[in-house]
């Protein structure tokens, strides 16, 4: 492993298992009611399989976890995996009323040693961007699932696409020069918004039938709910506690005043820009030649 991947592996261990793993764990009702249609989506390819086991990588809190178990057939097996520690506590108290088929690993999947072959669907609701070498994680994933196993997994297109999910720190920058910048080239949010460099590293790690296709799912959350989304979650959150009083106030003021375009009556509306991927564990890892 190199050095910088080392570092990145660090960095996403150390954003998920402190301010941003807390405040999701917070914010968990918000946000699984916010990102309801996502967990619809992927509870379909679950659902067309019923008798096959389940792993739900980044499963966070475990939302999209529990409803995979809800579109299985009983006794099913369903796991979800993810790195925060107070992400997974959550979800294994969340999800203690169903039992033993129900459970939760903390641990990064892309190093994660899994019994091998051992699911038949893999699913991901913004769970798969953070990897620090997503060719290896893919790689590990594949070797996890069964022959002709199903991959469906949905994450971001591009900050472009989705000016509501940046809205908070390019309100707050001119207020907060410290703001870190995202990394484009790093994992994150939008790691994944370049389609064809998603369709090079399912093939090198031995998935096929790769399939990414665009969608603009309209996503709703209450206004009163507004204040904490922007100045609890993402990069705003994880600096916003550090700074002083007053400043807070204002940047607080200010972020918030940004998203009136968003407001409709009692509610916070916008479309996000995702892709939708499905594949399938059809052949070895390290078939595809490199881009270019």
């Amino acid at each position: 492993m190199t050095t910088t991947q080392h570092a990145v592996e660090e960095d996403q261990a150390g954003v998920w298992n402190g301010r941003a793993g807390h405040a999701w764990v917070q914010a968990q009702t918000l946000l699984d009611d916010l990102f309801r249609p996502f967990e619809d989506l992927l509870c379909e390819a679950v659902a067309a399989s019923p008798d096959r086991p389940v792993l739900d990588v980044g499963c966070g809190t475990g939302s999209t976890t529990r409803a995979a178990a809800g579109a299985t057939s009983p006794m099913i097996p369903v796991t979800g995996i993810d790195l925060s520690v107070p992400m997974i506590e959550a979800a294994r108290a969340l999800s203690a009323s169903l039992g033993e088929r129900v459970r939760f690993v903390c641990a990064d999947a892309e190093r994660y040693v899994f019994v091998p072959k051992s699911f038949g669907t893999v699913i991901s609701r913004f769970g798969i961007m953070f990897f620090a070498d997503p060719v290896r994680a893919f790689t590990n994933l594949r070797a996890a699932a069964q022959e002709d196993a199903r991959l469906r997994a949905v994450f971001w297109r591009s900050a472009e696409q989705n000016p509501f999910m940046t809205t908070a720190e390019r309100a707050a920058a001119p207020l907060l020069p410290e703001l870190p910048p995202r990394r484009p080239d790093g994992p994150g949010q939008f790691a994944f918004a370049d389609a064809d460099r998603v369709r090079y590293i399912l093939g090198a790690s031995g998935w096929g039938d790769v399939v990414i296709r665009p969608i603009d799912v309209p996503c709703t959350m209450p206004e009163r709910d507004l204040a904490e989304y922007v100045t609890r979650l993402g990069p705003l959150g994880r600096i916003l506690p550090d700074v002083d009083a007053p400043r807070r106030a204002e940047i607080v003021r200010r972020v918030r005043a940004a998203f009136d375009p968003y407001l409709h009556g009692e509610a916070v509306r916008f479309d996000a820009a995702c892709w939708l991927l499905e594949a399938r564990a059809t052949h070895a890892a390290g078939s595809m030649a490199p881009i270019g």
